[in-house]
C-alpha cells in the first residue's frame, strides 16, 4: 500500500462564487479558507495548491453578530515607533475598501507560509455584485442556506 500524493498535472481547480449579502463574516471566512486549501476534496495534498478559486461578491453587505461591529478592533503597525493604529469594522465597511474585512478574515484563517500566500491569491473579493470572471463559468454556492446560523 502506498501513500497517495497529488501531482501538479492531476490538479483540477474549480471556480466558485459566493454571495456575501447578509452572511456572518467569521463563518464565511472559515468556509472560504477550507475551499482555498482544498480540504473538501478527497485528493487533498498539504504541499500542493489543490484548492478552488473563490469569488466573493457583495462584500460590503456582510454582517457581524453581537456588538462586534463597534467593539471589535483591528490593529496594524506602521513600522515606526508609536505607530500602532486601530480601527473598527464599521469604519472599514463605511470606508473606501469594504472588501478588506473578508480579505483579512480569510487571510487569518489560513496557515502561515509561502503556500498560504499562494492559496490566498486564489481569492477574489468584490464589494458590489459585479465581477469580471464570467469567462471562467463559476459555480454558485448558496452559503446562507447551508446552515441557519450563516445568515443574520
Amino acid at each position: 500500500m502506498k501513500t497517495f500524493f497529488l501531482k501538479q498535472k492531476q490538479i483540477n481547480k474549480k471556480w466558485v462564487i459566493i454571495n456575501a449579502e447578509g452572511v456572518v463574516v467569521g463563518r464565511l471566512a472559515a468556509f472560504v479558507a477550507t475551499l482555498l486549501r482544498g480540504k473538501h476534496k478527497p485528493e487533498y495534498t498539504p504541499h500542493m495548491d489543490c484548492g478552488d478559486n473563490v469569488i466573493i461578491v457583495n462584500a460590503e453587505k456582510v454582517k457581524f453578530t453581537g456588538k462586534k461591529l463597534k467593539d471589535k478592533i483591528y490593529y496594524r503597525h506602521t513600522g515606526y515607533p508609536g505607530g500602532l493604529k486601530e480601527t473598527t469594522p464599521s469604519n472599514i465597511l463605511n470606508g473606501k475598501f469594504p472588501e478588506r474585512i473578508i480579505q483579512m478574515a480569510v487571510k487569518r484563517m489560513l496557515d502561515d507560509g509561502p503556500m498560504a500566500r499562494k492559496r490566498f491569491s486564489n481569492l477574489y473579493v468584490y464589494s458590489g455584485p459585479e465581477h469580471p470572471h464570467h469567462g471562467q463559468q463559476p459555480q454558485e454556492i448558496d452559503f446562507g442556506s447551508l446552515n441557519r446560523k450563516n445568515k443574520k
